[in-house]
């Protein structure tokens, strides 16, 4: 039996394996990934890496066994098809027999675009037969702390959100959520809404960053059109900057609260405050 990890060279992926790796033994653990040399510093850790890409389903073939337990991080090529890249892994796992496999996706307030692939493929899973768990995956601290640069050179927190607020949580919480789920008992076909435990504005996002940098720092709320219109003028393809200019019209309208407390509840800790995120960062 192995715990298999999809997508683990992406920054969601090295988290869980780094946090598998407290809880089992290395060569209890299998990375899968498109890119060996990425995956150099798992390998040297003991992990069995296993090199496969959702876009060529015959990479799949034999690397799951019977009892295996999976986590199915949900792949980042939004042009590829995503549902169609993860019926790949979900084909393969009820083909073996794995014992679990975890799906990273979406809250379900979300209806945003974004949330559609996720929906399509919670539909794939649910109905392959295969022992699932949802981990409904809110949004994380780094989809803005790792974008700071342009905050800090403007002054100004800029989106589309209006007065929404966001249950965010750091990655690191959201991995954790995972491991308890992969080597825990008693979450078979479960789903869990997954958000951090204080919800924040973008205003008091910009608050905090006044704070910890000593600068002024504004909150500026643009129409969806407006925002746009900044991310394409800063290169984002048009496909993606509506992707994220949608996400910003679906927290104006509170899609991305999510107060279950499963989050904390699974990893049994509080969840990360965008503070202690916003800090790391300024680190660098």
């Amino acid at each position: 039996m192995s715990i298999v990890v999809t997508g683990a060279t992406g920054h969601l992926g090295r988290h869980v394996v780094r946090h598998l790796l407290e809880k089992v033994p290395a060569d209890q653990v299998t990375a899968v990934v498109r890119d060996r040399d990425r995956a150099a510093d798992l390998a040297a850790l003991g992990v069995r890496i296993a090199v496969a890409d959702y876009n060529a389903p015959e990479t799949f073939d034999g690397l799951f066994a019977a009892g295996d337990r999976v986590l199915l991080v949900s792949g980042n090529e939004f042009d590829k098809g995503r549902v169609r890249q993860h019926t790949v892994v979900i084909d393969a796992a009820q083909k073996a027999g794995v014992a679990l496999l975890a799906y990273t996706s979406a809250p379900e307030s979300l209806k945003a675009a974004l949330a559609d692939d996720h929906r399509a493929t919670e539909a794939v899973l649910t109905g392959s037969g295969v022992p699932y768990v949802l981990l409904r995956n809110g949004w994380y601290h780094e989809n803005y702390t790792e974008q700071l640069a342009p905050v800090l050179e403007h002054g100004a927190v800029v989106q589309a959100a209006g007065d929404g607020r966001v249950s965010s949580a750091s990655r690191a919480d959201y991995a954790a959520a995972a491991v308890a789920v992969l080597t825990g008992e008693g979450h078979e076909n479960a789903t869990y809404e997954l958000g951090g435990d204080e919800a924040w504005s973008f205003a008091e996002y910009a608050a905090e960053l006044s704070r910890q940098t000593g600068r002024e720092i504004v909150y500026t709320p643009v129409s969806v059109e407006a925002y746009t219109g900044i991310l394409t003028g800063a290169g984002v393809p048009g496909p993606l900057a509506d992707v994220f200019a949608g996400v910003d019209a679906s927290i104006a309208k509170g899609e991305l609260v999510v107060s279950t407390g499963d989050l904390s509840r699974l990893t049994g800790r509080p969840t990360t405050p965008l503070s202690e995120a916003v800090a790391a960062a300024l680190k660098g």
